[in-house]
């Protein structure tokens, strides 16, 4: 979530420059390949409108765009109908002659939408599911606006800590918007998209709201950005509290398993508790670890059992099912099938637990040099988590708030960071990563 990263850094401290700063990229000695498929897992050139023309020009093969609040949701819709994976380009083969758009001379870039509500946007949303709280709207012939106001202030003072007390700066936050509605809506998308993944989603302790836009303001903000961001603002002291940042990523993992689409997961200083909301989710569904004696008394080929296969092999009348189809991805679980920790801050010993063999969902994680290199002590850990990372679940991205030159330029030096740490060549990696990506996206 850039727009805010030129601020703001992923842990809430101040961004150091990109490393791919023109002026401070190394230079390499060898081009890098390009035609071989090159993606960015998670980016957000919707943020910058005007931006989305270069995708005529780029070199990568797809980008995996996130929307993140009310402003984003339709941009990345309207990106995704005119740019869009469609079923002719899947699976996005990683090789020379890759299905995306036929010869590399004529291919351009293709977007892979993801519809989500990003935790910094959370408190504008209010969970009209919980049992104790009621919309001002749920009888719109005695709403008022007096009545809406309340409802307004009463929800922001509910879900922000500390409390704010001050009139202005209440007034100045938007109404907020029913969970079960942005749910809704999010549904029609996936449906419009079968490709479409969730995201941006997730949790983050670090984050402050920014303050309200002052009466000069307006006349100053740069028209190119789309609303909704931080755009230079100073920070207030108010955070969205947990509880209700996990109300909202709950509903989203929910929908995301009733309908099989991988997420995109946003954590920050909250990796613990990220990791115990999402579990809650396949609590019961977990993978069945065998021991070594009945590992042995399995016929060669066949599949281990896991308790997450809770399907029946027989349908109402007693016959048996039809065989599933490979890669056909699994509906109706209460957690998504496949999820990618985004520019993953955490430590490699806290990535173990997502490894463990009884976790139902695949995990995949993405590094990008806008937040994995942006701070000190980013850098210095990104060595050691990149080699914890299984060679098939690693992904990369820049996280960029605009696409062009500037983010394929990121892209391309993460590629080459993760290959050397990796110990890849480059050809060989950059297929591994393309091959990663498809079975993000596709299973």
């Amino acid at each position: 979530m850039c727009q805010q990263h030129q601020n703001q850094g992923h842990d809430g401290a101040p961004a150091a420059s990109p490393q791919s700063d023109t002026n401070t990229r190394p230079r390499y000695n060898d081009s890098f390949p390009w035609h071989l498929g090159a993606f960015d897992a998670h980016c957000h050139p919707t943020d910058t409108m005007s931006s989305i023309a270069s995708l005529a020009t780029l070199n990568a093969r797809a980008l995996a765009i996130m929307a993140t609040r009310s402003q984003d949701q339709h941009l990345v819709a309207q990106v995704a109908a005119e740019h869009g994976v469609s079923d002719s380009d899947s699976p996005l083969n990683h090789g020379d002659d890759s299905i995306l758009d036929g010869p590399a001379s004529k291919r351009t870039c293709r977007v892979v939408p993801a519809f989500g509500w990003h935790p910094w946007f959370s408190y504008q949303l209010y969970d009209d599911t919980a049992s104790n709280h009621s919309s001002p709207n749920s009888n719109p012939d005695n709403a008022t606006s007096t009545t809406e106001d309340a409802f307004r202030i009463a929800h922001y003072k509910a879900v922000l800590s500390p409390t704010p007390k001050d009139p202005s700066f209440l007034s100045s936050l938007p109404p907020p918007t029913p969970l079960s509605s942005f749910i809704a809506s999010t549904r029609k998308h996936l449906t419009s998209f079968p490709h479409a993944l969730i995201g941006e989603i997730g949790l983050d302790k670090g984050f402050r709201l920014p303050q309200q836009w002052l009466p000069d303001d307006a006349s100053s903000r740069d028209e190119g950005l789309t609303p909704g961001g931080r755009e230079g603002r100073l920070l207030s002291p108010y955070r969205v509290q947990m509880q209700h940042q996990q109300a909202v990523l709950q509903a989203q993992l929910r929908l995301a398993g009733e309908t099989g689409r991988a997420v995109s997961v946003h954590g920050v200083q909250a990796h613990g508790v990220l990791y115990d909301t999402i579990a809650a989710c396949w609590k019961g569904h977990e993978k069945k670890i065998l021991s070594r004696r009945e590992k042995k008394q399995i016929a060669p080929g066949a599949e281990e059992s896991s308790s997450s296969d809770d399907d029946d092999n027989e349908d109402e009348n007693g016959n048996e099912k039809e065989p599933k189809q490979k890669n056909k991805t699994a509906r109706g679980k209460p957690f998504p099938p496949r999820i990618c920790l985004h520019s993953y801050s955490g430590s490699a010993d806290t990535l173990k637990q997502w490894f463990h063999p009884a976790v139902p969902s695949q995990i995949f994680v993405s590094f990008s040099t806008a937040v994995n290199l942006g701070t000190d002590s980013g850098r210095a850990k990104l060595e050691g988590v990149v080699r914890a990372v299984p060679d098939d679940r690693i992904l990369v991205e820049s996280d960029l708030h605009m696409a062009g030159e500037e983010a394929e330029a990121m892209l391309e030096d993460m590629y080459r960071l993760v290959c050397e740490i990796k110990g890849w060549d480059l050809e060989p990696g950059v297929r591994t990563i393309g091959k990663n990506f498809q079975d993000f996206i596709y299973g």
